[in-house]
Parts: C-alpha cells; sequence; structure tokens
C-alpha cells in the first residue's frame, strides 16, 4: 500500500489538488494495480496506453512488465512526477477524450468516474485488442447488463454490439484516497465483431438512444412520438415491447423493419 501520509506529500509537492467534482481518487494499494496488469496480459511487442496514470501507481506495476508504455495524464503537477520518476515512460500531457491517440494494443485505466461514459465511447470506436478499466461499480455493472436487468442501459447495448465484456472483481472505495463515495470494478473488453447483422449501423445505434431516453414506454408510443413509425407496420416487431425488454439482436429486427421503410 501506498501511505495516505505518501501521496499527501506528493500532491503536495507537485501542486496537485484532487477535484471531487470530477471524481478524482488516487489508487494506493499496489495489489490492485498488480492485478490490473496481469489482467491486460502483455505479451512482448505489445504497445500498451494508460490514460490518466495519476502519480503511478498502475503505471510502476506496466513497467515491471513492459517498456513500450505511453501515458497520457491532463494534470501538470502529474506529468512533471511521471517524467522525472519514470525515464522509460512516455508521457503525453493533454485531454484522453480531445487529443490525437497513438496507436496501441492494450488499454489500462483507472477511470474519473466523471468521463466513464465519454472515455468508453471513444475506445469502442478504436482500433485494440483488450481493454482493462476500473470504473465505478455501478457503470460496470450497467456494461454487462442483460436485458430485463436494472441496470440494462443504452451503454449496456453499445459495449455487447463491439465487445464482450467481463466483470473481473469489486475493488472498496477504501482502496483510493481521498476515498470516493461508491465502490469501484475492474472490467476486461475485448473487442470482437457484432454477433448479429444489421443493416444500417448508424441507425440501429441512434435508435438505442431514442428508445432508452424513454425506456418505461412502449416502443410504439416512442415511434409515434418521434415521428418514426411507418403508415405500414405489419411488418415492425415489438411495438408493443419496451426496449428494457429487447436483446441487442432484437432492437436489431426493429432497426432493419424501419430501415426498410
Amino acid at each position: 500500500m501506498m501511505s495516505i501520509g505518501e501521496l499527501r506529500s506528493l500532491l503536495a509537492r507537485y501542486g496537485v489538488r484532487p477535484s471531487k467534482a470530477k471524481g478524482q481518487s488516487y489508487l494506493i494499494d499496489r495489489r490492485v494495480a498488480e492485478r490490473e496488469a496481469e489482467y491486460l496480459g502483455i505479451a512482448p511487442g505489445d504497445r500498451v496506453l494508460e490514460v490518466g496514470p495519476g502519480f503511478g501507481t498502475l503505471t510502476r506495476a506496466l513497467l515491471d512488465r513492459t517498456d513500450m508504455v505511453t501515458a497520457i495524464e491532463l494534470e501538470e503537477g502529474a506529468v512533471r512526477y511521471l517524467r522525472e520518476t519514470f525515464p522509460r515512460l512516455e508521457v503525453i500531457q493533454g485531454d484522453f477524450l480531445a487529443i490525437d491517440v497513438p496507436r496501441f494494443d492494450l488499454f489500462i485505466s483507472n477511470v474519473p468516474y466523471s468521463i466513464s461514459s465519454p472515455l468508453l465511447f471513444r475506445l469502442l470506436e478504436m482500433d485494440f485488442r483488450r481493454a482493462v478499466l476500473m470504473v465505478q461499480r455501478e457503470f460496470a455493472e450497467r456494461m454487462v447488463a442483460s436485458a430485463g436487468d436494472d441496470a440494462y442501459s443504452r451503454l449496456s447495448v453499445n459495449v455487447y454490439y463491439r465487445a464482450e465484456c467481463r466483470l473481473l472483481e469489486n475493488v472498496p472505495r477504501s482502496r483510493f484516497w481521498p476515498e470516493p463515495e461508491v465502490d469501484s470494478a475492474i472490467v476486461m473488453l475485448t473487442p470482437r465483431p457484432a454477433p448479429f447483422r444489421v443493416r444500417d449501423e448508424r441507425r440501429y445505434l441512434e435508435l438505442v438512444d431514442t428508445l432508452f431516453q424513454q425506456r418505461r414506454k412502449k416502443i410504439g408510443t416512442v415511434l409515434r412520438q418521434r415521428g418514426m413509425l411507418p403508415d405500414d407496420r405489419s411488418n415492425v416487431p415489438y411495438l408493443d415491447e419496451r426496449v428494457e425488454r429487447l436483446a441487442p439482436a432484437q432492437i436489431a429486427e426493429l432497426s432493419d423493419a424501419l430501415t426498410g421503410h
């Protein structure tokens, strides 16, 4: 464990103040970091990208396994610390959501809660082999949820469409400082082709967004309100269902039926 005193000292020395509003907390349990690095499964030649390394608890575990690590960090003080402490590490100062990202094979991040969703959606658009993410536990449960689960959401469908997602372990809030208000979880993403075909991917993903905005309403009602319901409804399935009950492949059936009109 990194002591809270050690972390406080580093924060003061490098002029960093964790933002509660941004959900910034630092992992202080090196054993958790070691497990994350093991889950990533680094092989010779793999290019590893870490986002938001902070003061390097996870970075150290990665560099014990490979020299091919690039870190993207926004906080200026943390960037100075990383460059001084890890001379083998390539450090890019910037916002992962806004900059051009170098090519990578493996992705890893202890994600600040405030950017979990935009970070994940940007990552899913990229070309990579495997990702290990530490996120808020509730967010992780939404990532892996199935139709009919309380946690099933637009996020669940988007993740399932693009990748296999596994929840690896829960991490108590006591493993971070400042201690957050919720527990975290580690998940693994492995990109794969969608397990079903869809005529128009863009329209499919837009339909997912539209239906989950009013998940409690019947699909026919939502489509009618949005002007998306065709005059001939004979071949349009699931109009009396709610989207929270439909598996991703069933939403694809609906999308294909609507695309045909």
